[in-house]
């Protein structure tokens, strides 16, 4: 770098400042988040539905008739998170809430990486395979190492009682979002002053109203990806590179 900055590294100090200017920072993240983990998002270029029936995987009705066909597919992007690491982006939104700078992280994700990069209040608004449970059973409960160690072994992870296929806390097509989780993001997305909106086009609802509700309350919005979103002109900063920002972010915080 010469003696004058980069217009993007401008940019990226201007987002350090309105970061640590905010009262109540609230960040939104998608599947673009993971793919610097090596983990391919849903609809991004090279995304899973280019290639994979990701909706039958995370329909509700074809798993309770065939349970292996999701294990057997989400193996490979779920169940294998040992060996994947937590991106630059994990790992700095963990080191923003630590810092007392970051509230609270909404994710879309299932991938448990927020809490490997260091993320504490994660708010999982699909879900998550922290937990497999029976659909028939009540009170069966598996953890998600447990079940992880079934899959990678090409088992099932099955109830004890009724030897039914247990199901992950996965949100999947046809059913309700949890409850809970929804209303503690609507609550953080309109307390936000300034949301981070990260890796995620902003198409798949009640996850992309979040930022709506900051802009309704008066708050600002960031929006980082890279494909267009639906809110890119309400934007007070918007930028493609999730990696490039992020680096910058990390060099800001350490520097």
């Amino acid at each position: 770098m010469g003696a004058e900055m980069k217009t993007e590294d401008k940019n990226i100090a201007e987002l350090f400042g309105r970061i640590q200017n905010a009262k109540h920072l609230v960040a939104l993240t998608g599947a673009g988040v993971s793919t610097l983990s090596g983990i391919r998002d849903f609809r991004g270029k090279n995304g899973l539905y280019n290639d994979m029936d990701a909706e039958k995987i995370f329909d509700i009705e074809y798993f309770m008739q065939d349970p292996s066909f999701y294990y057997g597919q989400a193996g490979s992007f779920i169940y294998n998170i040992d060996e994947k690491e937590a991106s630059v982006v994990h790992l700095v939104l963990g080191e923003l809430e630590r810092r007392g700078f970051l509230k609270a992280l909404i994710t879309q994700n299932i991938d448990l990486l927020h809490q490997k990069g260091g993320s504490k209040n994660v708010i999982e608004i699909h879900g998550s395979p922290k937990t497999h449970y029976c659909l028939r059973c009540a009170g069966v409960r598996m953890d998600f190492d447990e079940a992880a160690a079934l899959v990678r072994a090409g088992e099932l992870p099955k109830c004890p009682k009724c030897g039914r296929a247990l199901k992950p806390a996965i949100t999947f097509f046809g059913e309700s979002l949890p409850a809970d989780a929804l209303r503690e993001a609507v609550s953080e997305s309109q307390d936000a002053d300034l949301m981070l909106v990260l890796g995620t086009s902003l198409t798949v609802y009640p996850a992309a109203s979040m930022p709506d509700y900051t802009l309704r309350s008066g708050g600002e919005v960031v929006i980082v990806n890279n494909m267009p979103t639906p809110l890119d002109h309400r934007a007070v900063q918007r930028f493609d590179d999730l990696g490039e920002v992020f680096e910058g972010l990390k060099a800001c915080l350490t520097g």
